[in-house]
C-alpha cells in the first residue's frame, strides 16, 4: 500500500490565534490609555509698568543635588510643604520652580505635588 503525502498546510488554527489576538488588543487598547500633566503654554506679555510692583510668585530652586531653596535658604523636604503652605497665604500669583539642568525629573515632580496639596493652583518651571 502507498502512502500519500500530505503537501497543503492548514492554516485555519494560525487564522484563529490572530483573531483571538486583535480581539483581545480592541479590548486591552482603551484601558491604556493614561492621563498625563496638564500643561498650560505661557503667553507673551509685554513688559509693562506693573513690573516694578513686588511679585506675589513663590521662587523655588531645585539644584542639580536635588536640594530646595527658597530665598536662597535650603529647605528640607519634609519642611517644604510647610514653607509652601505659610508663603501661599501672601504669595497667591502662584509657585516658580526654577531647575538647574542636573537635577532629577523625580525632584521636581515630588515639589510639584507638595504644592498642589498645599493649595498653589499655578506653577510654573524654567531651568536656570
Amino acid at each position: 500500500m502507498k502512502r500519500q503525502t500530505f503537501n497543503e498546510i492548514n492554516i485555519t488554527p494560525l487564522t484563529d490565534i490572530f483573531l483571538v489576538l486583535l480581539i483581545i488588543m480592541m479590548v486591552i487598547a482603551p484601558m491604556l490609555d493614561q492621563q498625563g500633566l496638564k500643561l498650560a503654554i505661557p503667553e507673551f506679555v509685554e513688559q509693562t509698568q506693573n513690573d516694578n510692583q513686588e511679585s506675589k510668585i513663590i521662587t523655588v530652586v531645585v539644584d542639580s543635588n536635588n536640594n530646595y531653596f527658597i530665598d536662597n535658604n535650603q529647605i528640607s523636604l519634609n519642611s517644604l510643604a510647610k514653607e509652601i503652605k505659610e508663603r501661599s497665604k501672601t504669595m497667591t500669583d502662584g509657585l516658580m520652580i526654577q531647575v538647574q539642568g542636573d537635577s532629577m525629573h523625580g525632584a521636581v515632580v515630588k515639589l510639584m505635588d507638595i504644592a498642589r496639596k498645599s493649595g498653589v493652583n499655578a506653577i510654573s518651571i524654567t531651568e536656570i
